[in-house]
């Protein structure tokens, strides 16, 4: 006889699920970007904004470092603005010495930026990381391999049955995300909406730092970190400033069931975001020559 599913977990599951958004897979068209291997020399230079921009000067955050490991280097998605590069390397060493372990960095962005194959709509001028909440325990010991690392996957940290952040990684959860938010070059960092939540009823009084953090679709297996505008990248657009407050107090929208209709809709609007292939801006031109824009 087949098991009748617990109407309790089904509750729990299906707001989870329905956060995670899934990108139906479609054909691109050729992208520069994404054929370049090298930098750009020059000086360090984030052009346009994060979700349409490119990078000049990029530097590669060498694949083993203290505290952290690059994951998926075959991607050639290791390559960041100097300001980003310095600052993944200052965060792996403080959770290191904290005794957190590793970290297992994901994409940065291609040598040159602009628009990746699948799955991102930003880390596009060089100033956004994608970076792991979990490790397997070997990496704690040694580096992994270039095998291990294609084949290694990022882990989801959240328990489908309790809805909230798995409390066996909770505490590296929450000091990555501690230190990172508190670094002043950080911007915004994107965590499943649940990790929010889960932040705001740990700190009875919500630090200051929790303003950065902020709620998006997935991200329930890593954090997306970025960076503020370099003072010396005049041709980066700025995003609006993070709202003002703790942000605990306006997360009801994810989660309200009345609100399910409006985030289909929102989840619409950024899958076709990230599908979306816009025009680099014209500064972005030298960067990919003997190539037409993307008009």
């Amino acid at each position: 006889m087949a098991r009748r599913p617990n109407p309790v977990l089904t509750r729990l599951l299906i707001p989870l699920l329905f956060l995670y958004p899934t990108l139906p897979a479609a054909a691109e068209p050729t992208n520069p970007f994404q054929e370049v291997r090298s930098p750009f020399e020059g000086d360090p230079r984030a052009i346009g904004d994060y979700s349409r921009g490119c990078l000049q000067g990029a530097k590669a955050l060498p694949l083993d470092g203290p505290g952290y490991q690059v994951m998926h280097p075959e991607r050639v998605r290791y390559y960041g603005h100097p300001h980003l590069v310095d600052f993944i390397q200052n965060l792996a060493a403080e959770y290191a010495q904290q005794g957190h372990g590793v970290l297992l960095i994901g994409d940065l962005s291609q040598p040159r930026g602009g628009k990746a194959k699948g799955g991102h709509a930003s880390h596009q001028s060089g100033l956004d990381v994608d970076i792991w909440y979990w490790h397997p325990p070997r990496a704690r010991t040694r580096a992994l391999t270039r095998k291990e690392r294609r084949e290694v996957g990022a882990r989801s940290v959240l328990n489908g049955k309790t809805g909230t952040v798995r409390s066996q990684a909770q505490a590296g959860v929450f000091a990555a995300l501690k230190i990172t938010a508190s670094d002043p070059r950080v911007e915004r960092i994107f965590v499943h909406p649940i990790i929010k939540r889960d932040l705001c009823s740990h700190y009875p009084t919500p630090p200051a730092w929790l303003r950065k953090v902020r709620p998006w679709y997935g991200h329930d297996d890593h954090f997306h970190v970025r960076l503020a505008c370099p003072d010396t990248s005049e041709a980066c657009q700025a995003q609006q400033p993070v709202p003002a407050g703790h942000g605990c107090n306006r997360l009801a929208w994810w989660f309200d069931e009345q609100a399910q209709a409006d985030r289909r809709k929102a989840r619409k609007r950024y899958q076709g975001k990230v599908r979306e292939q816009r025009r680099w801006p014209q500064t972005c031109d030298h960067l990919v020559p003997n190539t037409t824009r993307g008009d």
